[in-house]
């Protein structure tokens, strides 16, 4: 595999700020406008977003195998239905005409006003039409905690966890960009204090630090995608807070798991970093014991190292940070998660999106969310302000971040940030 734009030399004519997620190595994709373009694909090199229907319009693409509409449109998919070769072969002609060794663009100052854009000039926007959303259970340390709270040490993990990467299929419409705030969910709960289940709005919200990967169009249904198929099939991942309201969750969960709980808001960061960037950041996974079943073996490093962050901020007041974790944590990867999505012939489609489920550490500090870290409560945590926190208040920002470092190349995923608006 021939990436010329992961190549840890190369540097850009334009301005990088020191530690952006955003250096010529990454080259994301994005949706953005302006307050006099509408909607367009685009990507970011440090704090500006490059235009690509504009780098198109002006000639800059030629013979790829793409047309002005797909960088017109108001998602990835269109760009995203040509498949891999065309976004990776895309995806190194934008790092060729920003790196500092190639002049025609950066030579052409009226080409490059029109090309670049300050990213404080944009509205970024979802980056994918979101046709099905699927969120897997795959930190070994986040079911184990969760088992612990509500059964015991020695049964924690379901007896099926470990042979099977542990999924449900969620709702793509309220998947939303970073930035956009929503209001505390309402629904049925059973306090444990009460023999019937009472209405009102929820008092446990919390945060779920996640990942989600996006996929190119898939096999027809009835077929099946390999392990070592799989990284043909994902264009790319963003941060995801797939966000749950714990007491509406713990009353509905049984028999057929999440629903109002859980689809009420889930929030994707606005640039998806390509699988193909991620790749010098692969890394070993754990040690799969019990023996996987032949379609969930795979070969190589499939799982990445990227460094994660949670930070809550109360109105009117700094962040603390309340919790560091690791993507490489992961016990099942993409790869197997998208093979046993796969295995009975279900089709997957341009954008689907596969969330990763809450991503936890073995520290405490590591932990991927409120019911973890404050262990249901009953270790609250102490915000900068001075104020305690067991689960998220009204008026809380909560912000993830996300990023992996090697070669001194930092490769981010920028922010996923939203603020809890009071219960209509």
């Amino acid at each position: 595999m021939n990436n010329p734009a992961n190549n840890p030399e190369l540097t850009s004519w334009v301005e990088v700020p020191q530690n952006s997620d955003f250096p010529i190595q990454n080259i994301p994709f994005g949706v953005f406008k302006t307050v006099n373009l509408d909607p367009r694909v685009g990507s970011r090199i440090g704090d500006f977003v490059v235009d690509l229907k504009s780098l198109y319009v002006l000639g800059y693409l030629e013979n790829l195998p793409f047309e002005a509409t797909d960088f017109s449109a108001d998602a990835l998919n269109p760009m995203m239905k040509k498949g891999k070769k065309a976004t990776r072969d895309l995806r190194n002609r934008i790092s060729k005409l920003l790196s500092t060794d190639h002049k025609d663009l950066k030579a052409n100052e009226h080409h490059v006003s029109q090309i670049l854009i300050p990213v404080d000039q944009v509205e970024m926007l979802l980056p994918i039409q979101i046709g099905d959303y699927t969120d897997f259970y795959s930190s070994e340390q986040h079911a184990f905690n969760v088992g612990c709270l509500f059964r015991d040490p020695e049964n924690a993990l379901m007896p099926n966890w470990k042979h099977i990467p542990v999924g449900y299929h969620g709702r793509s419409s309220s998947i939303v960009p970073s930035g956009v705030d929503f209001h505390r969910p309402k629904g049925q709960m059973k306090p444990p204090t009460s023999d019937i289940p009472v209405f009102g709005q929820s008092n446990l919200l919390d945060f779920e630090l996640e990942t989600a990967f996006f996929t190119y169009e898939g096999k027809p249904m009835g077929e099946h995608i390999s392990t070592e198929e799989a990284d043909e099939y994902i264009f790319g991942m963003t941060l995801l807070n797939d966000w749950s309201a714990r007491d509406i969750q713990g009353w509905e969960y049984v028999p057929l798991g999440p629903f109002l709980g859980k689809n009420f808001a889930s929030h994707i960061s606005c640039w998806v970093v390509t699988l193909d960037a991620l790749v010098p950041f692969r890394t070993a996974g754990p040690i799969q014991d019990p023996k996987v079943l032949p379609y969930l073996e795979y070969s190589g490093d499939k799982h990445l190292n990227i460094k994660l962050e949670v930070a809550i901020r109360p109105e009117n007041s700094e962040e603390t940070i309340v919790s560091n974790s690791n993507y490489k944590y992961m016990y099942w990867n993409m790869n197997q998660q998208l093979a046993h999505h796969t295995i009975n012939g279900c089709n997957i489609r341009t954008g689907d999106c596969m969330g990763s489920g809450t991503i936890s550490g073995p520290k405490e500090n590591e932990f991927g969310s409120m019911l973890e870290l404050s262990w249901k409560g009953t270790k609250p945590l102490k915000m900068a302000d001075g104020t305690e926190r067991k689960f998220i208040n009204d008026h809380d920002t909560v912000i993830m971040r996300g990023y992996s470092e090697k070669n001194g190349v930092r490769i981010g995923f920028g922010e996923v940030i939203t603020k809890v608006l009071p219960a209509k």
